[in-house]
């Protein structure tokens, strides 16, 4: 079944701002929740960015806009090409392989960190988040099964209690999203991935980190796989 996908609105899903306090940072933050939020490998995806609409949208001025952008281009989520104007960035078949392999890692200890540290409630809160279907009834709610998938993961590295591994996911989180997005639904990898959220779930339950490690890291190192036998549109 060919994954169904949203369609692109050419404008950024950006909200006006509150002109009031920390207004360079709250444009930033606002920008780069509408970038993450996109399927940014989508191909219908709109790339460029148009400075002047998102002042509009903003309801700013085009200054604060531009230094938010030249942020948001130091942590190479976009790239301002003189003349042409402003791009999100997307990554190489090459990159998102490496950055697969580091979110394996980190996401890996992540759930190592779970069963040594995490509360009994903590844990039980995990299980609240696993997503069950009759068979081919997934592949009719796709879109909101990714999003818990989405979920479940980012779950993961919040309840590691460490944020020095949140922070350095956070910088790889809209390229992990949207490839998430954008593969689950081929090679029946949304039943899969059903299954083995379940068992990533009970290894955490049982406190036993070697387990609960390695079933995180092939998780996603499958998916490492499957970018890399599968995908073309990333070449």
């Amino acid at each position: 079944m060919s994954l169904r996908r949203r369609s692109m609105s050419a404008d950024l899903a950006v909200t006006p701002i509150d002109t009031g306090f920390s207004l360079k940072d709250k444009i930033y933050v606002s920008l780069k929740e509408a970038i993450t939020s996109m399927n940014i490998y989508a191909d219908d995806a709109e790339l460029r960015l148009d400075e002047r609409r998102l002042s509009e949208q903003l309801s700013i001025s085009r200054t604060p806009v531009r230094e938010a952008l030249a942020r948001l281009e130091q942590e190479k989520l976009v790239q301002i090409v003189p003349r042409r104007g402003v791009y999100i960035v997307r990554k190489t078949k090459v990159e998102i392989l490496e950055m697969l392999t580091v979110w394996a890692a980190l996401e890996s200890m992540s759930a190592r960190l779970i069963t040594l540290n995490a509360t009994d409630d903590v844990i039980a809160s995990l299980r609240s988040l696993l997503t069950s279907y009759s068979e081919g009834q997934v592949d009719d709610h796709i879109d909101e099964y990714s999003e818990n998938n989405i979920n479940f993961h980012q779950a993961i590295l919040r309840m590691s209690g460490n944020q020095l591994i949140c922070d350095t996911a956070d910088n790889l989180f809209i390229h992990m999203r949207s490839i998430r997005v954008r593969t689950i639904g081929e090679e029946d990898r949304a039943q899969k991935s059903i299954v083995d959220h379940m068992q990533i779930v009970e290894a955490i339950e049982s406190r036993d980190p070697d387990l609960a490690e390695r079933l995180v890291r092939e998780h996603t190192l499958n998916l490492a796989k499957h970018v890399d036998t599968h995908v073309t549109y990333l070449d």
